[in-house]
């Protein structure tokens, strides 16, 4: 099943948010593994790439499971929808980067995963090394 995808799709903007505002979107999987849907979760998170220590959180988190008899239908795209804190702002440094996403994981009774993931960005903090000699 490697070759089967998940998609993400923004409303809206689709790249660009600012704190406070909606991201909203769908999801949707290849059909060929609609079948052996057992479950599809939902995060929008952010984290860290870069020196040091890496870090992630989940800012919403939703899980729509069949054995749990949650029915969905897997022909038609999924939807999320949330509001977006205040912090942290996307930012990309030299050293750090912080970096905000959708991830989409569908868990197959077959017991595989497919995974799929679309970033954005929170907040308009200028990359490092531009814009003179403001610290962000």
């Amino acid at each position: 099943m490697n070759d089967s995808m998940v998609i993400v799709r923004f409303d809206g903007n689709g790249r660009a948010y600012r704190p406070g505002e909606t991201l909203a979107g769908e999801y949707a999987f290849d059909s060929t593994v609609s079948e052996d849907v057992a479950a599809v979760e939902v995060s929008v998170m952010w984290y860290s790439e870069g020196k040091g220590d890496e870090d992630l959180a989940v800012h919403e988190f939703s899980r729509q499971d069949v054995e749990e008899g949650e029915w969905f239908d897997t022909r038609r795209p999924g939807r999320f929808s949330t509001v977006l804190p205040n912090s942290p702002l996307s930012y990309e440094g030299v050293i750090v980067k912080l970096r905000w996403c959708v991830r989409v994981r569908v868990f197959l009774r077959s017991g595989g995963e497919l995974v799929g993931e679309r970033e954005f960005r929170l907040g308009t903090v200028p990359p490092a090394g531009r814009g003179g000699n403001s610290i962000v």
